[in-house]
Formats: C-alpha cells, sequence, structure tokens
C-alpha cells in the first residue's frame, strides 16, 4: 500500500500541481488511514472507511478534519480506480459528516481603514507592512499567493497582479488604487536592501517573506488597533469578498476573483447583515419607497 500512496502523491505534484501543504496533509492522512486498516487496497470496503470515521469521531476530532480525512481517502480510491489498481472506489459509498456552517469573520469598512493605517512611517519596514495590508485587502489573496509573488508578476501600469493559486492555478487580479500606491512606496524603499530576489516581499535579511511572518505582521497591526485577537490575513480575504458583495459585485465575479473552484464555496458569502438588507430593500423595493411619502 505505501507503494500505492507514493504512486498517488507522485500524481498530485506532477499532474495536478498541488502544494506542498495539501501533499503533507495527504500524506499525513492516507498513512494515518494505513495504519488503521493494514490491508491491501483491493480488500478495503466502504465498512472499513466507516470504522475509520468512527475511529476518529471517539478520538474526538473535529467534523471538518474528519471531512478533510474523508476527501483524502475518496481522491485516493478514485486515482486507483482509474489506474485500474481497484474495481471500485468504496469511499462513494460512505457519507461526508455534517458540518455546522461558520460564517467568515470580517472587519467593518471603518475597522478595515484603521487597520490600513496603522504602518506609519516612510522605512523599509512600514512601507513593506503597508502595502502586505493593502495589498491582501484590495484583492483578496491568500497567504500562500501573497508570499510566492515575484516582482515580475505585476503590473504596475494596468493595476494588475498575476497570482499562483491552488493548483498552480493561474489568475489576473485587479489592485485598488491605495495598494498600488503602497506597493510603489515600498518598492522603492526595497532597493536599500541591494538584493537580487525576485521576491516581491523580503524580509530585513533579503530573502523571501514567509506566510509565517506574514500572519505575524497582520496580527501585530491588528493589536494595536485593538481587533480581533485572533485576526489572521484570511480575515482579509474574507472582508475583500464581503465588502464586494454588500457594493452589490455578483457571486460569480466574486469566484473569479477569489479563484474559487466552485460557486458553492463562494456563497458562504451571502451572510450579509440585516442592516445591508434592509438599506437594499429602502432603496429597491417599489412598496418600500411608496411607504415613506
Amino acid at each position: 500500500m505505501k507503494k500505492l500512496i507514493r504512486h498517488f502523491l507522485d500524481y498530485l505534484k506532477a499532474e495536478r500541481g498541488s502544494s506542498p501543504h495539501t501533499i503533507k496533509a495527504y500524506t499525513e492522512d492516507l498513512y494515518e488511514f494505513q495504519s488503521f486498516s493494514n490491508k491491501n487496497p483491493k480488500d478495503i470496503d466502504n465498512l472499513d472507511i466507516r470504522s475509520f470515521l468512527a475511529s476518529l469521531h471517539h478520538k474526538k476530532l473535529k467534523k471538518s478534519s474528519i471531512s478533510r480525512k474523508l476527501a483524502t481517502i475518496r481522491s485516493y480510491f478514485k486515482y486507483l480506480h482509474k489506474e485500474g489498481y481497484v474495481t471500485s472506489n468504496p469511499a462513494r459509498l460512505v457519507s461526508t459528516p455534517k458540518i455546522p456552517k461558520n460564517l467568515p469573520k470580517f472587519l467593518t469598512v471603518d475597522e478595515t481603514f484603521s487597520l490600513m493605517e496603522t504602518p506609519r512611517g516612510d522605512t523599509f519596514k512600514p512601507t513593506r507592512d503597508k502595502a502586505i495590508l493593502e495589498l491582501l485587502y484590495s484583492s483578496g489573496l491568500r497567504v500562500s499567493e501573497l508570499t510566492t509573488l515575484d516582482i515580475s508578476d505585476l503590473d504596475i501600469k494596468e493595476s494588475l497582479v498575476r497570482v499562483k493559486g491552488k493548483g498552480m492555478k493561474e489568475r489576473i487580479i485587479p489592485i485598488g488604487s491605495k495598494a498600488m500606491e503602497g506597493i510603489q512606496n515600498y518598492l522603492a524603499e526595497r532597493i536599500s536592501l541591494k538584493r537580487k530576489s525576485q521576491a516581491l516581499f523580503l524580509n530585513n535579511r533579503g530573502g523571501r517573506l514567509t506566510q509565517r511572518s506574514v500572519r505575524r505582521i497582520v496580527l501585530y497591526y491588528s493589536r494595536m488597533v485593538h481587533l480581533n485577537s485572533d485576526l489572521s490575513p484570511h480575515t482579509l480575504r474574507h472582508t475583500f469578498a464581503t465588502h464586494l458583495l454588500h457594493e452589490g459585485a455578483d457571486l460569480r465575479s466574486i469566484q473569479e476573483l477569489l479563484g474559487h473552484a466552485s460557486l458553492s464555496t463562494t456563497q458562504k458569502y451571502t451572510h450579509v447583515d440585516i442592516g445591508h438588507l434592509m438599506e437594499v430593500y429602502d432603496k429597491s423595493h417599489p412598496m418600500a419607497k411608496e411607504s415613506k411619502e
């Protein structure tokens, strides 16, 4: 079974362009399942998979984690079936655990503006940090997408950025004027490091900034303005999508900007607050207008 798992992981890397993070998660999930079942894949049925999920439930694992592991097993057996190693995919007969829908956290417009204005100064660090915050909010990037950006991915003249998303799928995203201004200020200071790195965002030593460092930067400035203690780069991505929706952007457009493969993933942003709904109603519904005359 280990050999087949390696073949599957090689397939994910070569054919699907999966990220190192995804490969690591799949590896851990599959070896955990292998250790539990201790069977040849040809002999595994849906009851074996259900028993594995039940064991995870008894360990008090979150439903989201159990669901992810089932998705891994499904993908693995789908590959084995496609390659002729097994005659069917037993994971297809196993239902996914129902996961409570947690609404994504986002900032208000005032909170967002307050955060954007927090980095102050015209030296390397504050200009870099401001550019990072502005770009995360302006374009809704994942932190992994932000840290893999190279200078060549920027089109300063057209205010666009080329992003490599999940599965190495590229998309072109507009950059807002404030974010573009922040990036240009940062690039002017970046020259002082005198490094030949193609990476857009650098640390103080001239190396590519890591995802962990970006998370620390976002958390540092959020605490300075007394925002949520668990604010993350992903919160700014949620904020980007939520504000677009509130201003009338359609879900398909938001889906394209976020790089979601499925529209169902984007639909979680339809959690607009009742105040916004009432405002839209008052402005748009003929009877609402009439009643106020």
